[in-house]
């Protein structure tokens, strides 16, 4: 008997199960007892949908692939789930329970128990039925508050991580060079400091929740040409490395990103999913990047199909592992059977599996998915009676009042006022003329990754989830004794005319018009803001600029008003409206952000993150240019913007004065400090952004005429002023010179303050002393910024 118990030892665990055993070790004991299906199982994802039942996810079919049969795929295990809440309407707290019970399947039938890795987007909030619709990215970059758009992506990790979900594809970190580009407000803007900065706050918060934070889309996909979705692009080695790449290099090395998706394009004839000098030369042996590179979805067979330099799925597998990609999404294809029997008859050697395998499993070890006691239930549902399901639906609130303050003040934040002639704040009009197709459409302050306008269009009858109200709303809400007539006009690109008359009386008979004019988002024409839904010009879409010049005509005082994916164009209303206030889809709080400016109750904040056009004609062009990108006379075309980068109005007014400089010379590694004195000189609280610009007179490469280099918000009461201290370290000079390393070189140099890129306040002209020097990714990046504590005086 004692013999017996003596024998009844509890089982060893695997070494791979282990927390003790380090992680290299774990993942390359498991590496070792894999075969080969087993190993290339976990470097694809399968596309699936939750079951609003409860039950598993079942594989979601598409015209680019193949059907999937869970039944054949899952002995052999599970690299990712793709998309399990964002591919239907599904009620969060059921959807959680359907992925858990089908990671719980997923670890059961392989031999290691290992679950997948489920991923979902996250673009402007968790792309889930029911869940918050932030402001898109364009209108975090216009805000210029990296933390407040941190304290956004944590609560968007916090929902994501809740309900099961271990990473999110974003924040897309391409800089704008050509706004007929229909992505254009998934971006953040067109200056390549705001995007890296704002972009890596969104990194910072999304991976302080515990999701994986995935860069996109690395690198050129908006530099196409003519703004074309997947156009080639044309950029030199100058423009990738001092425009296009340093948002990603700031969110590898200050971020702490941990997984990038490779872009859809090519640069010079290599699509960046087969570029190996990119994607491992540059991102991992350079950088130090050492996470996961997945692939954009199907970009691993666009290799074949769009790019052609592939033979066949096999080869376009082995193209793509040998440049560094380690996971191929959305779903199986090139590397299922056909990169099988690649390895087999020895095209593509299994070395590259084991690579990509051994990141693929430091991620799930890292997340705690290869741990002897991982438990496939997530926090939303710890506590809640699983065996009963009707009884959990609607019991997780992914809206929370919470969630909702944090997008109201976002986008409040985010409003720009472009024009304003005093008309703004509007004081108890008696009759508004409330006009224009964006109005009364509660969709319009959504972009095309919002769950409404991806997912939910194909499910009309299927309710939005979440409460949008529409300017109309807010709007009688701000001015409840006001007489408001609503005629739409004509639609946002139908090209009607026949509302226009209607409109027109209406504006005439009113004391105040408001026309809302702008984009629908959708995708690949769909819509005319999005992904594929690319511009010929930037005028407004359809007979929308028909309206506004009839309104204009009425002689009755027009605020203008736009919920757009992008800038437009408008015509004489640059300088004919009463005021014009810019949103960028700013999310299902965003019209309570606008009445409240239209009404006084807010000051304005925002910033514009994209020039504003003048003429709809004038692309490719922002206004990080060299002399000859702006306006001169060897060229009858103008490209001056109506408004420019950073510009934005508020109810206040400030007074920049007192510019000190320490020291006009500083060594080429050395730095320069500034202080300055910034005044509220009007009669409201309000925010300055003080913007910081350098000008590189003569330099041995062409140069733009200026960069954004630093920036910082300023809150001051009325009255009240602040002393502002700034370090400038050398290394922002840096530039890509003539033999392609990045060098800080001697010579002059003006540090522009400024509240716009053409409204510097104050200019210090300085003096870089001393050798050339080359600098790297380890460089300073930033100018820093301190506020003195104590008000210097008031007025």
């Amino acid at each position: 008997m004692t013999a017996n118990v003596a024998e009844e030892k509890t089982p060893a665990v695997p070494v791979w199960n282990d927390r003790a055993v380090s992680v290299s070790e774990r993942v390359d004991a498991l590496v070792g007892a894999m075969t080969l299906r087993e190993k290339i199982a976990q470097l694809y994802g399968v596309w699936v949908g939750a079951s609003d039942e409860g039950g598993d996810v079942a594989p979601h079919q598409h015209d680019m692939e193949e059907a999937v049969d869970l039944d054949v795929l899952l002995p052999a295990g599970l690299g990712q789930l793709t998309r399990p809440f964002g591919t239907a309407p599904v009620d969060a707290a059921l959807g959680a329970l359907s992925l858990m019970r089908s990671q719980a399947r997923i670890a059961a039938e392989n031999r290691f128990g290992i679950p997948a890795l489920a991923h979902e987007e996250c673009l402007a909030g968790f792309a889930a039925w029911g869940a918050t619709a932030y402001p898109v990215p364009l209108s975090w970059g216009a805000t210029f508050d990296p933390v407040l758009v941190r304290r956004m992506a944590a609560a968007i990790g916090r929902d994501m991580r809740a309900v099961g979900v271990h990473q999110g594809l974003a924040p897309v970190l391409d800089v704008v060079r050509d706004a007929r580009w229909g992505r254009v407000e998934e971006t953040i803007g067109e200056d390549p400091y705001l995007v890296a900065t704002i972009g890596t706050a969104y990194v910072q918060g999304l991976e302080s929740a515990g999701i994986v934070a995935t860069l996109k889309h690395f690198v050129g996909y908006s530099a196409s040409r003519a703004g074309r979705n997947l156009a080639p692009s044309s950029v030199g080695p100058r423009e990738r490395a001092d425009v296009l790449l340093p948002p990603f290099e700031m969110a590898v090395r200050e971020g702490g990103a941990r997984s990038v998706m490779h872009a859809y394009t090519d640069l010079d004839g290599i699509p960046a999913a087969a570029d190996e000098d990119l994607l491992t030369g540059l991102l991992r042996d350079t950088w130090g990047f050492d996470g996961t590179v997945v692939a954009d979805y199907f970009g691993i067979a666009f290799l074949t199909t769009l790019h052609a330099i592939a033979g066949d799925w096999a080869d376009a597998a082995g193209a793509a592992l040998r440049a560094g990609v380690d996971v191929e999404l959305p779903t199986v294809k090139t590397f299922g059977t056909p990169l099988e029997e690649a390895v087999t008859d020895g095209r593509v050697p299994e070395t590259l599996i084991d690579r990509a395998l051994r990141r693929v499993l430091t991620q799930k070890t890292a997340l705690g998915l290869l741990d002897a006691d991982w438990t496939p239930l997530p926090l939303a549902l710890t506590g809640a009676d699983l065996d009963t399901p009707d009884t959990l639906r609607g019991s997780i609130d992914l809206d929370s009042p919470a969630n909702r303050a944090l997008a109201r003040t976002l986008a409040e934040e985010a409003v720009v006022l472009l024009s304003n002639d005093g008309i703004l704040p509007l004081t108890a009009p008696r009759r508004i003329a409330l006009l224009g197709p964006n109005a009364d459409e509660p969709t319009a302050v959504l972009g095309c990754y919002s769950f409404p306008q991806h997912i939910g269009v194909h499910h009309p009858h299927s309710p939005l989830g979440i409460t949008l109200p529409t300017l109309r709303d807010t709007l009688t809400a701000e001015f409840p004794d006001a007489e408001f007539r609503a005629v739409r006009g004509t639609g946002i690109d139908d090209g009607d005319t026949s509302g226009i008359p209607e409109a027109v009386r209406a504006a005439r008979d009113a004391d105040i018009a408001v026309v809302v004019l702008g984009d629908r988002a959708g995708l690949f024409g769909r819509g005319t803001s999005g992904e594929g839904c690319d511009a010929e010009s930037l005028a407004l879409p359809g007979a929308q600029q028909h309206l506004l010049d009839a309104l204009l005509d009425t002689g009755t005082p027009l605020v203008t008003v736009l919920l757009a994916g992008r800038p437009y164009a408008l015509g004489r209303a640059t300088d004919e409206s009463a005021a014009i206030v810019q949103a960028f889809f700013p999310g299902e709080e965003g019209t309570h952000a606008i009445a409240g400016i239209l009404a006084g109750r807010l000051n304005p904040s925002g910033r514009l993150p994209v020039s504003v056009p003048r003429t709809p004609g004038a692309q490719p062009t922002t206004y990080l240019g060299p002399r000859l990108a702006h306006a001169n006379n060897v060229s009858n075309i103008d490209p001056t913007p109506a408004f420019p980068f950073g510009h934005g109005l508020t109810y206040t007014t400030f007074h920049w004065t007192d510019l000190t400089v320490d020291h006009h010379e500083a060594p080429t590694d050395g730095e320069f400090s500034l202080a300055l004195t910034i005044r509220n000189t009007g009669r409201r609280p309000g925010t300055e952004t003080v913007q910081l610009y350098l000008h590189d007179p003569v330099a041995s490469v062409v140069q733009p005429l200026q960069r954004l280099i630093g920036y910082t918000r300023l809150a001051l009461d009325p009255g009240q002023a602040r002393r502002l201290h700034v370090t400038v370290p050398a290394d922002l000079a840096s530039f890509t010179g003539r033999d392609g390393q990045r060098i800080t070189e001697p010579g002059t140099l003006e540090l522009r303050l400024a509240s716009s890129s053409t409204q510097p306040h104050l200019t210090a002209r300085l003096t870089l002393t001393g050798p050339q020097r080359h600098v790297d990714h380890t460089r300073h990046l930033h100018a820093v910024f301190v506020v003195g504590q104590e008000p210097v005086a008031r007025a």
